[in-house]
C-alpha cells in the first residue's frame, strides 16, 4: 500500500488548535472514517487510523457476494487536538467541520469516534451548514430518503438502556473473543476478562462478554482500575457510568477494590481487552500482562514494538482492523439496506460477519505461521487489488 492520498493540518483561528484530515484511500470517490478529539491527537496517529480504515473496509468486502447492497469505501479519519471535556471544545470542532466541509460534502464521509458521540458530531455538523456528516455517500444510494430514514431509526433502537449504535461495536469485540475461546476449547464461564474503558466500545463488550457467562474481574476508567477476583456487576456499573465512561464509585459493592489506573494491564485474566486510547500498551508496560489474548478494541492500542515482544512471550494479539470493524460495517449495511433497523437482526449480522472474518484471519496466520495482525494485512493485501479492479484506482 502507497502513502494517503490527502494529509493535511488545519490550525483553529480562535484557539490555536489543530485538527487533521486523512484520506487513505477512495473507492468509488468516496472515503469512510470517524472522528476523534483528544488532547495530543497528532497528524501520525491520525494518518496511522484512515490506514487502518481502508483494511477494514477491504475485510469486509466479498467479491463474490454479488446480492450485497454495501460495497466496502476507501479508509480516510479526522482528529483534533482538544480535550473533549474543555469548554472550548465545542467550538474548534464547529469550525473543523466547516473548515472540511467541501472534504466532508464530496468525499469522507465520518461520524464519531474516541471523545465524541454521535449526537454531538451531528450537532456539530448542522451549525458547520453541513447536510450530514455522512452526505458524501449519498449519490451511491438507490434512495436516500428511505436510506437516511432506516438509519435514524436504527440510532433510535435501544437495548436494556444502550443504543444499538453503541452495542453493535462491542457485539463484535465480545465476538471475536468468544470465537478465540471456541477455536482454543476453552469454556466462556470463568473465564477471566479485564478491560480498559467503559465508554461505547468497552461497556458494550463487557455486557456482551458477562451475558455470555465470562467473568469481567477489572475495568479500568480515568479514576483507576475497579477490580474484583470474583467478577464484577457488568450492568451496575454501566448503569454508573456517566458520558465518558466514569464510574461512580459510590455504586461499588464491599468487595470491589480500587485500584490504580494501570492495574488492568497485570489483572489475573486470559483476556485483555484495551478499549479506550492508542498506544496503551508499549514495551515500557507490556511486561505486567498475563492475559493469553489481548483483543484490541481500541485503535491502535499496542504499539508494534511491543506487540513482537507479547508474542515472545506466547501473548497473542488480535488486531484491531478486525476486532472493532464490526460498527463501521454496521452503519453501512443499515444504510445501504442489507439490514434493517432491528437489534437482534443487526447483532446477528456483526456476530456472523465477525465470527467469519477472525476463523479467516486465525486460518491465515497458521497457514503462513505468523500473527493474527500480518494476516490480517495479507487478507487486506489480497483483497485491494480485487477491489481497485472492479472499481478502479482513485489516485
Amino acid at each position: 500500500m502507497t502513502g494517503p492520498l490527502i494529509s493535511l493540518t488545519w490550525t483553529d483561528h480562535v484557539t490555536g488548535r489543530q485538527g487533521h484530515l486523512v484520506v487513505d484511500r477512495l473507492v468509488r470517490g468516496v472515503s469512510s472514517g470517524g472522528l476523534r478529539m483528544r488532547a495530543g491527537c497528532t497528524l501520525d496517529e491520525v494518518a496511522g487510523l484512515a490506514r487502518g480504515m481502508t483494511m477494514k473496509e477491504a475485510l469486509h468486502y466479498n467479491a463474490d457476494d454479488r446480492t450485497a447492497r454495501y460495497i466496502p469505501l476507501g479508509g480516510a479519519k479526522g482528529g483534533i487536538d482538544c480535550d473533549p471535556q474543555d469548554p472550548a471544545a465545542y467550538g474548534v470542532l464547529v469550525r473543523y467541520l466547516r473548515a472540511m466541509r467541501p472534504y466532508i460534502e464530496n468525499f469522507w464521509t465520518t461520524g464519531e469516534d474516541l471523545g465524541l458521540t454521535q449526537d454531538m458530531v451531528d450537532k456539530a455538523a448542522t451549525e458547520a451548514g453541513l447536510v450530514s456528516s455522512i452526505q458524501a455517500v449519498y449519490p451511491l444510494l438507490d434512495d436516500e430518503r428511505a436510506a437516511r430514514r432506516r438509519l435514524a431509526d436504527a440510532f433510535a433502537v435501544e437495548v436494556d438502556g444502550i443504543g444499538l449504535d453503541e452495542l453493535v461495536g462491542g457485539c463484535g469485540v465480545a465476538e471475536s473473543v468468544l470465537a478465540v475461546l471456541d477455536r482454543a476449547g476453552l469454556p466462556y464461564a470463568g473465564t477471566r476478562v479485564s478491560v480498559q474503558g467503559l465508554g461505547t466500545m468497552g461497556g458494550a463488550t463487557a455486557r456482551f462478554l458477562a451475558r455470555a457467562g465470562l467473568k469481567i474481574v477489572a475495568v479500568a476508567d480515568v479514576k483507576g482500575t475497579v477490580a474484583n477476583p470474583d467478577g464484577l456487576d457488568v450492568e451496575a456499573l454501566l448503569a454508573a457510568r456517566d458520558a465518558y465512561g466514569t464510574v461512580d464509585r459510590t455504586a461499588l459493592r464491599p468487595g470491589d477494590a480500587e485500584l490504580p489506573g494501570d492495574a488492568w494491564l497485570s489483572a489475573d485474566a486470559e483476556v485483555l481487552v484495551p478499549a479506550a486510547v492508542s498506544y496503551a500498551v508499549d514495551t515500557a508496560n507490556q511486561h505486567e500482562i498475563r492475559a493469553r489474548w489481548i483483543v484490541e478494541a481500541a485503535n491502535m492500542p499496542v504499539l508494534p514494538e511491543a506487540g513482537e515482544l507479547l508474542a515472545r512471550r506466547g501473548i497473542t494479539v488480535l488486531p484491531d482492523v478486525v476486532v472493532n470493524s464490526g460498527t463501521n460495517a454496521w452503519w453501512w449495511w443499515t444504510l445501504f439496506g442489507d439490514i434493517g433497523a432491528d437489534a437482534e437482526e443487526a447483532l446477528a449480522y456483526v456476530r456472523a460477519s465477525m465470527r467469519a472474518l477472525i476463523g479467516q484471519m486465525l486460518a491465515r496466520a497458521e497457514a503462513d505461521d505468523t500473527s493474527p495482525r500480518a494476516a490480517a494485512h495479507a487478507i487486506v493485501a489480497d483483497r485491494l487489488p480485487v477491489m481497485a479492479e472492479r472499481f478502479g484506482w482513485y489516485r
